[in-house]
């Protein structure tokens, strides 16, 4: 049986454990949306994680929702990423850039020229976004037109490149948290009466022509995407047959063998059980059509959950959000069934290094205890 510290090979990936960074959005970028150097050492922190996630990276200026969120679609933007790619890299870890594209999940205020937010309808989202003056409530978006979807397709394809160029390893496209990529997929949102909206075929449609055209751009081998299927976050309320949508989805997913697929399950950030949903069915979809392929799992795994998933053969590699954050040496606190450091929640978005860099490491209480000739004993390696 596989355990959460073993090796695993995916796609073009080498991971040296199974447990991975999930993308996590902190609100620390610089001016333009460019990764800073403050970011450089946040990353090459928590660089033990067999896989990073970025936290979600917009795509083009557009697509942007939150303040200080990075961008992949400048030079000095990428110029920033390689940066924080060459020092995961140095530490021997492996990181994917998370392809974003909020939708209406936005604000004029952070929309070039003061525009209106685009997406699949024309419905305002009964959500927050976090803006210059705080937390204030979207705005009321604008239905993209026909001739506007290629140019969505164009700006994923282009982030994609960009990703490789900028020194990440891959991608992981954000289709999850009732962002565009939902926007299209769920009927609760999706109102459209042409060929983009209605059956869970058309629906689909914008999905699947961004992910071919970045399989095509960087290769099925170097790309995943993360799924959400029930979480009802920002104002995303549940399709009207989620196991059948998503089903289909991933049976138009599968001929593409992505390199992984990332699933929230339940309310992200909340209940695993907010609704009925078959997860496991699945995951089978997944695995009968691409038996190497990755299936990660994520929300609110403890150690015990995540060491029996994968020891079970029910997940590959778990996501951990909140513990990385307040964690950087993770994976070394779950090895030794080390307590955790908690979360300050005061210090989540912006801000410096406080609450993001300062987090203590474990070795270093070891060293300390050391010193002061105590001993301990560890939990059995799992």
């Amino acid at each position: 049986m596989s355990t959460l510290l073993d090796p695993i090979r995916f796609g073009r990936f080498r991971a040296r454990n199974r447990i991975v960074m999930a993308p996590l959005t902190r609100n620390r970028a610089g001016p333009q949306q460019i990764p800073t150097a403050l970011m450089v050492v946040y990353y090459e922190q928590r660089s033990s994680a067999g896989l990073i996630v970025s936290e979600a990276t917009q795509i083009a200026p557009e697509a942007q929702g939150y303040l200080d969120t990075p961008g992949i679609y400048s030079p000095a933007q990428l110029d920033g990423w390689r940066a924080v790619t060459a020092a995961v890299h140095a530490k021997g870890g492996s990181i994917v850039a998370q392809l974003w594209h909020v939708g209406r999940i936005s604000h004029v205020s952070l929309q070039p020229h003061g525009r209106a937010p685009v997406s699949s309808t024309s419905r305002r989202a009964d959500t927050k976004v976090f803006t210059a003056h705080g937390f204030e409530a979207t705005s009321v978006p604008r239905a993209l037109r026909l001739d506007e979807l290629p140019e969505i397709v164009a700006q994923f394809r282009q982030a994609a490149r960009n990703a490789i160029a900028a020194g990440f390893d891959g991608v992981e496209v954000h289709g999850a948290n009732g962002y565009l990529i939902e926007q299209f997929l769920r009927d609760s949102i999706n109102d459209r009466q042409d060929a983009y909206g209605g059956s869970p075929e058309n629906r689909v449609r914008l999905p699947m022509q961004i992910m071919d055209a970045i399989t095509a751009e960087i290769g099925a081998d170097r790309t995943g995407i993360r799924l959400s299927p029930v979480s009802p976050v920002n104002d995303a309320k549940q399709d009207s047959d989620a196991q059948g949508l998503f089903n289909y989805f991933l049976d138009r997913l599968n001929p593409l063998h992505l390199a992984f697929i990332a699933v929230i399950e339940g309310a992200t950030g909340g209940a695993r059980d907010n609704v009925p949903f078959d997860f496991p069915a699945l995951r089978r979809r997944f695995k009968r059509a691409h038996e190497h392929g990755a299936w990660i799992v994520n929300n609110g795994y403890t150690r015990t959950m995540a060491l029996a998933e994968v020891e079970n053969g029910t997940a590959d590699m778990v996501s951990f959000g909140r513990p990385f954050m307040s964690n950087p040496d993770l994976v070394n606190r779950l090895r030794l069934n080390e307590v955790l450091t908690p979360l300050d929640t005061a210090t989540l978005y912006g801000g410096g290094a406080a609450g993001y860099t300062d987090y203590s490491v474990f070795k270093d209480k070891e060293a300390k205890a050391t010193s002061q000739g105590k001993h301990r004993t560890t939990a059995r390696t799992p």
